[in-house]
């Protein structure tokens, strides 16, 4: 099983976006930035930086901020005016399309994140009132497990609706103030698919335990080594222990180390709430950016 490591998932796009100077405003300028930004997170010598969900987490809160730049670009009065032009109503249309299925990408993130939480909470709450009886225990793990099997088939969806988003394509315009609102959105919507990928492929790594080698193994699945920088997915660091809190309460020698599995618990947990407040950032800036396009249309 290959280790997941956020950067090697990201392909953000290369391509840079420079205005004219007769066209370019402060919002142009920030906007570019932007994607400057997340270029550069992308590159080899952020992954020294950055590891699993706090390489995501930082992406969510850069693209969030991406948005509201494009906001600010869609309220300027020379944007407004190539977007109401009704030769262009085609062009706006087609942004919309793109625009409601990364909507529903968000929401289908959002939904994981929120439900993986609940599914830890609950968890933490079984370990804490335990009472010295591992049954309960052991029921909250397998419940969590199952739930995880269920998860990574609601991914497989979910990444196959990316692929159909990422074949919408957006026509260029033959207005030059419109063709770089045009580039904008593309650039935008590109990167905004691979974060989400990002996100999925790694709330999918899942542990499988090996009967014939050992824990072992798993540690050096988890914690790779690459180039001398350590690459760690929390999720699957949390699922080793419970793994390995599920073998010791099997063996019926009153010594499972309930506290290390609820340490790996609330520290992942407080990431995932991370990531649900990136995630609600972004939706709100994905549905601000549709309400100006829907704006557009209106006479």
């Amino acid at each position: 099983m290959a280790t997941f490591n956020a950067f090697q998932a990201m392909q953000v796009p290369s391509r840079s976006i420079s205005l004219p100077a007769r066209l370019l405003h402060p919002t142009s300028l920030k906007i570019e930035e932007m994607f400057k930004k997340l270029k550069t997170w992308d590159s080899p010598s952020a992954a020294v930086t950055f590891s699993g969900i706090e390489a995501i987490q930082t992406g969510l809160i850069r693209l969030a901020e991406l948005y509201a730049c494009v906001e600010e670009l869609f309220h300027s009065p020379l944007t407004q005016k190539a977007l109401n032009n009704q030769q262009h109503v085609e062009l706006v249309e087609e942004a919309l399309d793109r625009s409601i299925g990364l909507l529903d990408a968000c929401s289908n993130a959002r939904e994981l994140i929120s439900s993986m939480k609940e599914q830890m909470q609950d968890l933490q709450s079984a370990l804490r009132r335990r009472g010295g009886d591992y049954s309960t225990i052991e029921t909250s793990i397998q419940a969590y497990i199952n739930f995880r099997k269920k998860s990574k088939k609601d991914i497989a969806k979910c990444l196959g609706a990316l692929k159909k988003i990422e074949n919408v394509h957006l026509t260029n315009a033959d207005h030059q103030y419109l063709f770089l609102v045009i580039k904008v959105l593309k650039e935008s919507s590109a990167i905004t698919i691979s974060i989400f990928k990002s996100l999925l492929l790694f709330l999918s790594m899942s542990v499988t335990k090996s009967k014939s080698r050992g824990w072992s193994v798993l540690i050096s699945k988890i914690i790779p080594v690459e180039k001398g920088h350590k690459v760690i997915n929390e999720v699957e660091c949390t699922e080793m222990a419970l793994y390995s809190l599920q073998v010791q309460m099997r063996g019926n020698n009153g010594k499972a180390d309930v506290q290390m599995a609820l340490k790996k618990l609330e520290t992942v947990d407080g990431s995932i709430r991370g990531l649900e407040r990136g995630l609600d950032c972004l939706f709100r800036g994905l549905i601000q950016n549709r309400m100006s396009l829907l704006n557009a249309l209106t006479p």
